[in-house]
């Protein structure tokens, strides 16, 4: 059967989809953060086992770049710890949202850390998303304000390791590279877990949860984006990926109770930062014609 386009964007928005759902399983999940993510990043690991060959891998990768993935699987670690404390501390839409800032850190990190021009609209479109920032902390309880900081502290960290991962990764195994990250964050956390770990064993639920979190939302759906991104454009994978909030607030609203925690002021904050992020496509595309209708 061949794979067509039509195809690719199916997977492409099923794996997005799935992204946005990882909030909702965050904050129907007991145990706390690290203990979540610990369960995460090891039962993802496992599964990928069969798409490496552990032997061959090492002796082809070299200790140089092993070092590299395991520096950024730590980082991606820190990440998901703060992406569910912000969860655990606020709730799954207001963690969703702050991971909507990326944008605005990425403006800055990327062009240090990948080399490439300061481009001056990505960073106006950044700070665009400022007040929307500032409406949706003014618009929860303030028990809720230390969740948004961790949010965004989590909305820092996805731009480093994506602009690590785009300087040291590009053109290598992405079932490798990811096994070796998620491998490193699992011994990361570990020695952390006697702590501030949840050391009770899971529920029922909760390993129903844990399972799909990591074999649907993370092993599945990396296998999905990057089957899609063999068949459509850079650009088209970027805009339907901005998605996830939008995806993940619309299930937080009708799965969860965060509807009654939050206010109009709130989501005026989310529209804005959502117009920022739609906004990045179009301008850059507007902008990249330009250029290309003044080279010919």
């Amino acid at each position: 059967m061949t794979y067509s386009t039509s195809r690719a964007y199916l997977e492409l928005h099923l794996a997005v989809f799935l992204w946005g759902f990882t909030a909702i399983l965050g904050d129907l999940i007991t145990l706390n953060a690290l203990t979540l993510v610990w369960w995460r990043v090891l039962l993802t690991s496992i599964s990928l086992v069969a798409f490496v060959r552990l032997a061959a891998m090492v002796r082809e990768i070299g200790k140089r770049q092993l070092i590299i993935y395991a520096g950024i699987g730590v980082l991606v670690a820190i990440h998901w710890v703060t992406f569910y404390g912000s969860i655990k501390l606020a709730n799954a839409s207001v963690a969703l949202i702050c991971m909507a800032t990326t944008s605005l850190f990425s403006s800055i990190i990327e062009p240090w850390i990948v080399k490439r021009p300061f481009r001056w609209y990505e960073l106006l479109l950044g700070l665009f998303i400022l007040p929307g920032i500032w409406l949706i902390a003014d618009g929860v309880s303030s028990d809720m304000e230390v969740g948004i900081l961790v949010g965004l502290l989590s909305a820092f960290l996805v731009a480093l390791f994506t602009s690590l991962n785009k300087r040291y990764v590009e053109g290598a195994d992405p079932h490798r590279i990811t096994f070796l990250e998620l491998s490193a964050a699992t011994l990361f956390l570990t020695p952390f877990l006697p702590f501030v770990g949840d050391l009770r064993w899971p529920s029922t639920m909760d390993w129903v949860y844990l399972l799909v979190l990591a074999l649907l939302c993370t092993t599945l759906t990396n296998l999905l984006f990057l089957r899609a991104l063999r068949k459509l454009s850079a650009f088209a994978s970027n805009l339907t990926v901005n998605l996830e909030p939008v995806y993940g607030i619309f299930l937080a609203y009708f799965l969860l109770d965060d509807a009654e925690e939050l206010n109009g002021q709130f989501y005026l904050g989310t529209l804005l930062i959502m117009i920022a992020v739609f906004g990045y496509s179009i301008v850059k595309r507007t902008l990249r014609k330009r250029m290309e209708a003044a080279h010919r």
